[in-house]
């Protein structure tokens, strides 16, 4: 007679069929939570050491006057927000930033949106508009200011050149205070608005294809089933590209800067510029970083008041 020497099997919770014994589950759920923080650990010390550092330094630096040339730093309290508060070019590149905003935010979201439908109709040419549509987003700023650059030529380039062929004496573009900010945001909107396409035609797939099929069976147009399916159903998206945008306008300074240096006679420098023109050029860190949390600021309550009223809106 043989007797049964194996340990009896452990119970199993109602509806569990691999239950394990609670001090085998803690040692298995112990290296998995720790194994997570492993992963996240090198952004996050990358987040630490170039944005969290940087910005505790830089707040310090605006109650000294720390220049890049050296010398003896000493502290000046409020002075150097005192002065970015009351400086007048300060207020001018607040209103050129602005401007650049007002411009752009407006044309590249309605841009995209177009772009975005007729790729979503256009079944035959998705692949080529698509293509067309993006592929600009993906070229270096430098390459797309040296592109515009030759094209906004008052001599040489192509829009004065076909003007000139019909007789019209075209202007000088990125030469004059009246178009400069104009055609950067031309070139701009050119460069940039293939994201926001892209985000606003993942969200059109998105919606289920039954829908419009029981709108047609009732009679809706394509312009019915856009204005009553397909805009109300993208209000978040819309919401989402318009806050990014509205923060990347706002933090505009590589094409301008390449483009027309924030002239003529200082009717492109936005904020950015003169930011960098106060630290890097008159070497007046202390200065630089007291306008840098002024303009943080702004656009932190500009962000927040442009969610709560797409918030109110959805409600």
């Amino acid at each position: 007679m043989t007797q049964n020497t194996q340990a009896p099997a452990p119970r199993t919770a109602p509806g569990s069929a691999t239950a394990a014994p609670r001090g085998l589950v803690d040692v298995r759920r112990r290296p998995s939570s720790w194994t997570g923080l492993w992963f996240v650990l090198p952004f996050l010390a990358f987040y630490a050491v170039f944005l969290l550092w940087p910005a505790i330094v830089g707040f310090g630096y605006t109650f000294t006057d720390r220049s890049l040339a050296g010398g003896d730093v000493s502290f000046i309290g409020l002075d150097n927000w005192s002065e970015s508060l009351t400086d007048s070019d300060m207020y001018d590149s607040l209103w050129n930033t602005l401007w650049f905003t007002i411009l752009s935010v407006p044309l590249m979201v309605l841009l995209a949106l177009g772009m975005a439908l007729l790729t979503d109709h256009a079944r035959r040419l998705g692949w080529f508009l698509r293509l067309s549509f993006f592929a600009p987003f993906v070229l270096p700023v430098t390459v797309m200011t040296l592109i515009w650059g030759w094209m906004y030529n008052p001599s040489l380039g192509l829009f004065n050149g076909t003007l000139g062929r019909f007789g019209i004496e075209g202007p000088e573009w990125l030469f004059s205070e009246d178009t400069a900010m104009f055609s950067v945001v031309i070139a701009t909107a050119w460069w940039q608005v293939g994201f926001n396409y892209l985000l606003y035609l993942a969200a059109m797939q998105s919606i289920p294809k039954d829908v419009y099929e029981a709108a047609a069976i009732d009679g809706a147009g394509v312009w019915q089933r856009i204005g009553r399916i397909t805009l109300p159903m993208l209000t978040r998206t819309t919401a989402l590209i318009t806050v990014l945008q509205l923060i990347g306008s706002l933090r505009v300074f590589e094409q301008i800067y390449l483009m027309t240096s924030g002239g003529p006679n200082f009717a492109t420098r936005t904020v950015i510029q003169y930011i960098y023109d106060s630290g890097f050029v008159g070497l007046r860190i202390g200065l630089a970083s007291s306008m840098a949390y002024v303009f943080m600021v702004l656009i932190i309550i500009a962000s927040v008041a442009q969610f709560r009223l797409f918030s109110r809106k959805e409600g």
